[in-house]
């Protein structure tokens, strides 16, 4: 599996669904992977990109202490796979010559990714798939739970190339972005 180092290019809320957007951006190619994630984990990286610290630690900031306190380091996270509707992501870590790999969520791996100064890396092959996108009017639509990242089926293909993102979320309320400005 090819993975390519990613930045977050943005953070949107999807009006359909009133669900946040995280958006990765490879570094090196043209194309954008959206993730739909929780409204805290939405509010966690924008704090993080835009330096805020919050009062009491939250998840991330907490996940970081431990590994600091256990003398370990944050090497890298990846976005590594879509199953079901469902994104998902290790966290690499390491303490001297030991390296442990952690099974986690995407926005948790991206908040953390970013308070530790780590590298973003998303599979490739995630940039070639169809991304659906949550539809609310649909039978079998599924409300996204908060521990989701990526919420049920829907029937429409959100594309993953930059420019058809960006008319999307052209057509988002600009008021809608103040909660998660940058």
């Amino acid at each position: 599996m090819a993975m390519l180092e990613a930045k977050v290019d943005g953070l949107a809320l999807d009006m359909t669904t009133n669900t946040p957007v995280v958006v990765l951006a490879p570094v090196e190619a043209e194309k954008v992977l959206p993730i739909w994630i929780g409204h805290a984990e939405a509010w966690g990286i924008a704090m993080q990109l835009s330096g805020v610290k919050s009062k009491r630690p939250m998840t991330y900031d907490l996940m970081g202490r431990i590994i600091e306190t256990m003398q370990a380091r944050v090497d890298r996270v990846e976005v590594t796979e879509l199953k079901e509707q469902t994104f998902y992501a290790v966290i690499h870590v390491s303490r001297g010559d030991e390296s442990f790999t952690i099974d986690a969520r995407p926005s948790d791996s991206i908040a953390l990714a970013l308070k530790m100064e780590a590298p973003i890396m998303i599979n490739e092959d995630l940039l070639n798939l169809d991304v659906p996108e949550p539809d609310t009017g649909e039978e079998g639509y599924q409300k996204p739970s908060e521990s989701q990242d990526e919420p049920g089926p829907g029937s429409h293909q959100m594309p993953t190339d930059p420019e058809s993102l960006r008319e999307r979320l052209k057509r988002i309320n600009p008021e809608d972005f103040g909660k998660y400005s940058l």
